[in-house]
């Protein structure tokens, strides 16, 4: 009994002792500790293409979403490795992207607290670029389109560019018996004219106003163009956006439906 059990330990010690090698790997209690990588001893400037790399998202928006928790969360946990990665990783994060003012998806789209009102001056300074999405709502549009204290764009002092997209232009007369009840025709230009002259009115260090819209909508909608007389009265620089592409030769705008059935002949 003695020697089996001799036998059995001898041959497990020398199965072990055969597998060994000069070239085995130290176990990880055994592996020196590894020096930490000296990122802030870098460049500021090769820094800041890192943080660009490790932070932008591929549509650059920035919107309350359901899915934030995969597409931002991730990105954001580089803001709690020290306070001095926090305040230019920041600037970048926030000087990158595009921030929509009011949120467009269903689950938020009636929220009381818009993205904007959600954030701290802290990080509303570094800011560049907003968007003001038109047309979803047009019936009815939710309580928090509103400009005021809480949205607080005074505190945007870095934003340069405001870009609007006009989804819908609810003046057409495609849209009669469909406005709702106590809508008129214009009911909703003279809501969205208002709505961005107030957003020019607190967020005054905007320059440029980027004007896009679907192709459904023309460059002569009522909408468009209450728009653009917006833009002009506050001295802002206007340019087109690159879905539409408006030039001064551009004819009616015709959704999808329209232009096919123009092609078809009885």
């Amino acid at each position: 009994m003695h020697l089996v059990k001799h036998d059995v330990q001898a041959d497990e010690l020398e199965a072990a002792m055969l597998g060994l090698s000069l070239n085995d790997d130290l176990s990880d209690d055994e592996k020196p500790p590894k020096a930490p990588f000296p990122f802030l001893d870098l460049p500021l400037e090769l820094r800041l293409r890192i943080y660009e790399f490790a932070l932008l998202v591929p549509d650059r928006l920035i919107d309350l979403d359901p899915t934030n928790y995969r597409r931002l969360v991730p990105r954001l946990r580089l803001f709690q490795v020290c306070k001095q990665v926090h305040e230019e990783a920041a600037r970048v994060f926030y000087g990158l992207h595009t921030f929509r003012i009011f949120p467009m998806h269903g689950r938020f789209f009636h929220t009381k607290k818009p993205l904007l009102a959600r954030l701290t001056p802290e990080y509303k300074k570094d800011i560049t670029a907003m968007e003001l999405r038109l047309g979803p709502g047009w019936g009815s549009p939710p309580k928090c389109q509103k400009v005021d204290e809480k949205l607080g764009l005074q505190h945007c002092t870095s934003l340069r560019t405001l870009k609007v997209f006009v989804e819908v232009d609810p003046s057409g007369d495609i849209f009669n018996g469909f406005r709702g009840r106590g809508n008129a025709k214009d009911t909703y230009k003279i809501f969205s004219a208002a709505l961005l002259q107030e957003i020019l009115e607190q967020a005054t260090s905007v320059r440029t106003v980027e004007l896009d819209a679907y192709p459904s909508v023309s460059k002569d909608s009522p909408l468009v163009v209450a728009l653009v007389d917006v833009v002009k009265k506050n001295s802002k620089k206007l340019v087109w956006g690159p879905l539409r592409g408006w030039n001064e030769d551009e004819d009616c705008g015709q959704i999808g439906l329209e232009s096919t059935l123009a092609c078809l002949q009885l």
